[in-house]
Order: structure tokens, then C-alpha cells, then sequence
């Protein structure tokens, strides 16, 4: 009898147990996922790390699963730091259920929209910083009041600010844990923003459904959401905002064109957004950081998981990722040239980079992803130089030597 995958079992090792639950041959299963049998098999048995954001979303379509049964998220908490996180988590979750605005909340007191706002800003720093535990404490009663505050006197301004935190809400859940989560919580965004009618607002709240859609690897989904919200948007760029909005569309059209294998076609799109980062600079608006370098960004993390990772290497020594004042952004540049490092056999640079982005964001370095490009170094490494830093690395995200 197939055994059962560990709680921290790798994802080849997932991969295998799932497949021989089904009774299925590695051949079939490469063949549904359009990868090589051989590929598939040093997948399953960690000769090749399974750190490929594309090749995982094709994997789990061929097993005919989500992505997270083969990452295993979201992990059963093992500590009090988790136990706290998982726990907010959930009354996010419950939060973002009971802000349904095809129901009146319960008659109640309703805070200003100026406390409201300001306590927005707040955990959209705590978003900026990776401090997703913080933001978790903090977003369920957010989201009670701006529920209560969209049926005020102050309507408007509570949904743009509902749209916003629930936006944040997406971002935060999935990078808590719970990708498949955060589907939820950016389908609430588009509530309010379908309730507020702004062309902007409309273009968030489908930018955090897009985002939630590749967090969980459905990328033709993702690219039906971006074509849809860029075509909408292009008419309304006049707007404050509207610029950086549909750039952004742009490029998650163009992640998810080069998830799909379709290269050259996502050429298009950036070369859009980038027209449009020419005008605008590195812009803070909406807090998206649109401009040429989180376009660099995008490309790093799109060549990572793609073909050419010496190209993500290339785009990332051109790139200056502290031009960009987020330390979500920053880590995603230095986490995603790592991984490409890490493809292209350049461990000891990997570990620089990797290491960089740790210090940044410790509570994201323990992604799954993120897991096993350190467990690919750990296991091609020596006793050489790093390996005390690779070591004490691994102890951190609790990966055995």
C-alpha cells in the first residue's frame, strides 16, 4: 500500500506518493504534465530540485491536484509562533466570510473612515515589511468596520478602502500558508469594487484575484483576469492611479503567459508596461511599486522559473533592487535570483542571495519553494566555504542535513 506523505516530506516526495496513490507510471504522469519522464523521476527522487513554480502547476495537473497537496501548505502549525499565525489566519478567513455586502451587518457604532483608513495604512506597511503575523492580528476588525462603514454616510470611501485591505488580506493569506485562501478573500475585493463601480478599484481588485489565481498555479485563469481588467482599464488611464494599474495587469499577463509556455507572447505585454513605467519612474502608487525596476522583478522571477536562468542572473546584476521601497519586493528579487543562481549551478552566489533575502523576510523564506532550493544546495554541498552559513540556513527552516 502506498505510504502517506510526512508532514515534512519534500515535494518529490510528494510528488511520488501521490502518483503511486493513483497507480500511475512516472510516464503518464510526465506525459499529462508535458515534462520528460526522466525529468519527472530525478524530480521524485531529489536529484532535481522542485523549486519550479511552472513545472509544479503542470505536475499537479497531471496528478490532478492542487499545488499545495504536493507543497503542503497550509502546514499544521509546529510551534507558538505558528499556532499564533495559523490562528489569525482564520479569523481573517472568518472576517473576510461575515464582510459580505449583499448583507447588512448588525446595527452597531460604526468607526470613522479617517481611523479606519489610518489603521489600513498600518497593515499595509506590515504587508510591505513580510510581517504577515502582525497583519493577521489586525485585519479581521479592520474588515468588520469597513463592512459596518460601507453602509454609512461614508460609503465610497469604505469600499475603496475595503477593496484595498482586501487586496492586502489576498496578499498576506497566501504568503501566511494558504494560497488556495486567498482565491476567497480577492473574490471579495471584486465584490466591493463591483459595488463602488471605479475603474481603478475594478483593476485592483482583479490585479488580486490574478495574483491569487498563480499563487495556487492556475496561470490560464490568471491571464483571462489580467486580459480582461487591462482591456477595461486602458480607457481610463487619465485617472489617478490608472497608469501604474494597468501596468501592473500588463505584466501579470506576462507572468502568466511564460508560465503557459507562450514566451514570445508575453514580450508584448512587457514591452507595454514598459512604455508605460518610461513615463511614470518607479512610482509608489497604490503601494503596487510599478516602474522599470519591478518590471526587472517580474522578468527575474519569470526567466527563474523558465528556460533561461542565466537571464534572470543577467536582468538581476543590472537591477537595484533597494530603488524599490518594499521589503516584499526586495526579497522576491533576491529569493528568486537565488533560485535561478541555484539552476544554474552557482551555489555559493545562491547562498549570497538567499541568505540577503532571509535577513529581509524570515517568516517568507519558509515556503515551500523556498525549502527546497536550500535543500537542493544542502544536498550538492561541501564542507567548503559557506557551509556553516548554508547550515545554520537550513537549521532555521527546519530542513535535516
Amino acid at each position: 500500500m502506498p505510504r502517506r506523505s510526512t508532514p515534512d516530506a519534500a515535494i518529490g516526495q510528494r510528488i511520488r506518493d501521490r502518483r503511486k496513490l493513483l497507480k500511475l507510471t512516472v510516464r503518464v504522469v510526465a506525459d499529462l504534465a508535458g515534462i520528460h519522464h526522466s525529468t519527472l523521476s530525478r524530480i521524485e527522487r531529489g536529484e532535481i530540485s522542485a523549486d519550479n513554480r511552472f513545472t509544479l502547476a503542470s505536475i499537479a495537473q497531471g496528478l490532478r491536484c492542487p499545488v499545495t497537496d504536493l507543497t503542503g501548505q497550509p502546514a499544521a502549525p509546529v510551534d507558538h509562533g505558528d499556532a499564533q499565525v495559523s490562528g489569525s489566519v482564520y479569523e481573517t478567513l472568518r472576517a473576510v466570510i461575515e464582510a459580505d455586502l449583499q448583507y447588512r451587518p448588525a446595527q452597531a457604532d460604526a468607526l470613522p473612515i479617517t481611523a479606519l483608513t489610518h489603521e489600513l495604512d498600518l497593515i499595509r506597511d506590515l504587508r510591505a515589511r513580510c510581517d504577515y503575523a502582525g497583519a493577521t492580528t489586525r485585519i479581521p476588525s479592520l474588515l468588520r468596520g469597513l463592512h459596518l462603514a460601507a453602509y454609512g454616510s461614508e460609503r465610497a470611501e469604505a469600499l475603496r478602502a475595503l477593496v484595498i485591505a482586501e487586496d492586502t488580506a489576498s496578499f498576506v493569506v497566501r504568503y501566511a500558508g494558504n494560497p488556495a485562501a486567498a482565491c476567497l478573500v480577492a473574490d471579495r475585493a471584486q465584490q466591493a469594487a463591483e459595488a463602488l463601480d471605479q475603474p481603478v478599484m475594478l483593476g485592483l481588485a482583479a490585479f488580486a484575484r490574478s495574483h491569487a489565481a498563480t499563487g495556487c498555479g492556475l496561470y490560464e485563469r490568471a491571464l483571462t483576469i489580467a486580459d480582461h481588467a487591462a482591456r477595461d482599464l486602458e480607457a481610463h488611464t487619465n485617472l489617478p492611479d490608472g497608469r501604474e494599474m494597468l501596468g501592473q495587469l500588463y505584466m501579470t499577463q506576462a507572468y502568466a503567459l511564460y508560465a503557459l509556455g507562450r514566451a514570445e507572447d508575453a514580450m508584448e505585454p512587457v514591452a507595454l508596461a514598459e512604455r508605460i513605467a518610461a513615463d511614470t519612474g518607479d512610482s509608489d502608487a497604490l503601494r503596487l511599486m510599478f516602474g522599470p525596476t519591478n518590471i526587472n522583478f517580474w522578468r527575474i522571477a519569470m526567466e527563474a522559473d523558465g528556460d533561461s536562468p542565466g537571464r534572470a542572473v543577467e536582468i538581476a546584476r543590472g537591477t537595484t533592487p533597494h530603488a524599490v521601497d518594499s521589503i516584499s519586493r526586495q526579497f522576491a528579487f533576491y529569493s528568486d535570483t537565488g533560485r535561478a543562481l541555484a539552476r544554474t549551478g552557482r551555489d555559493a552566489e545562491a547562498l549570497r542571495m538567499l541568505l540577503a533575502a532571509d535577513r529581509l523576510a524570515p517568516q517568507r523564506m519558509r515556503n515551500p519553494i523556498m525549502v527546497e532550493t536550500v535543500r537542493s544546495l544542502l544536498e550538492r554541498s561541501r564542507r567548503g566555504t559557506g557551509w556553516t552559513e548554508l547550515r545554520g540556513l537550513c537549521e532555521r527552516l527546519g530542513i535535516g542535513s
